[in-house]
C-alpha cells in the first residue's frame, strides 16, 4: 500500500474539508441536472430512501455511470468503497474525500482498513453504497451475491436498500468512454431489515446469511427487470 493511500485514509478519518464538501455539493447538483437532461434519468420509489440512520445501498452494477448516477440522486451524502489508486493523486483525493469515498486496496485480498472504515461509517449512521455483485457485470441477469453487503448489515444492524438501474449499460457499456443519450431509470426497493440472530444466539449463522443473500438476489433481479423495462431495454427477464 502506497504512502499516498495511507495519507488519504488519514485525511478521511478527519472528515472532508469545507472546500472539498462544497465542491462535492456543486458537482452533485450539476450532475443531477446533466443526467436528467442527457439521459432522461428518472428515479422511482424515492420515498423508500431512509432520511436518517445507517443504510447499505445495494445497486446492480452494469456501467461506470452507476456510481455517479446513484450518488447524484441520493438525498444524503453517499459513502462508498472505491479504488485506492484514485486517492493517490492529490487533486482527486481532495475531491473524493468530499464525496465520501473509502479507498480500497485491491492488491490485498482482505483490506481490513477499508472494512473497518465501512463499519465505522455505518455505526455513525451514514449511508454506504456496496455493490453486492462486486465488480461491474454485463447482461440482464443479476449475478450471485458476494458476502460484503449482508455481512455488514448483520454486523451493524443497518438495513439494505436494493436498487435496480435500467439502461446504464446501453448508455455506457464496458470499453466505452463516451456515454450515449439513452434513457436510464433508477428503481429503489423498500429497505430490507438487517438479519437477526436466532433467539439465544449472539450472531447470525452462516446459513441465515446465505438465505438472506438469496432473498436479496431475488429482490434485486425483480428491481433490475422493472428498471430495464421502464428504460425501454430489450431482452429483459419476464
Amino acid at each position: 500500500m502506497s504512502e499516498a493511500l495511507n495519507d488519504a485514509r488519514t485525511k478521511i478519518e478527519k472528515g472532508p474539508t469545507k472546500s472539498s464538501f462544497l465542491a462535492y455539493c456543486f458537482v452533485k447538483y450539476a450532475a443531477r441536472t446533466a443526467f436528467f437532461l442527457y439521459f432522461r434519468l428518472f428515479v422511482r420509489n424515492a420515498k423508500a430512501l431512509p432520511k436518517k440512520g445507517p443504510v447499505i445501498v445495494s445497486p446492480v452494477h452494469r456501467s461506470n455511470l452507476d456510481v455517479p448516477m446513484v450518488g447524484a440522486f441520493f438525498q444524503r451524502r453517499l459513502h462508498y468503497l472505491g479504488k485506492g489508486s484514485l486517492m493517490t493523486n492529490r487533486l482527486s483525493a481532495w475531491f473524493l474525500q468530499g464525496c465520501g469515498m473509502i479507498p480500497l486496496d485491491r492488491d490485498s485480498r482482505a483490506d481490513k482498513l477499508a472494512l473497518d472504515a465501512s463499519l465505522k461509517a455505518l455505526k455513525e449512521g451514514k449511508a454506504l453504497a456496496v455493490f453486492p455483485e462486486g465488480e461491474r457485470k454485463s447482461g440482464s441477469t443479476v449475478f450471485p451475491m458476494l458476502d460484503g453487503a449482508v455481512w455488514l448489515s448483520a454486523k451493524t444492524n443497518a438495513p439494505i436498500l436494493p436498487v435496480g438501474i435500467g439502461g446504464s449499460e446501453l448508455a455506457m457499456p464496458k470499453g466505452s468512454y463516451i456515454p450515449k443519450p439513452r434513457k436510464v431509470v433508477i428503481v429503489y426497493g423498500d429497505p430490507i431489515p438487517a438479519p437477526q440472530p436466532k433467539e439465544g444466539s449472539k450472531r447470525v449463522s452462516r446459513s441465515e446469511l446465505t438465505k438472506y443473500s438469496e432473498d436479496l438476489h431475488i429482490i434485486l433481479q425483480e428491481l433490475f427487470d422493472n428498471a430495464q423495462r421502464k428504460a425501454g431495454c430489450p431482452n429483459t427477464n419476464d
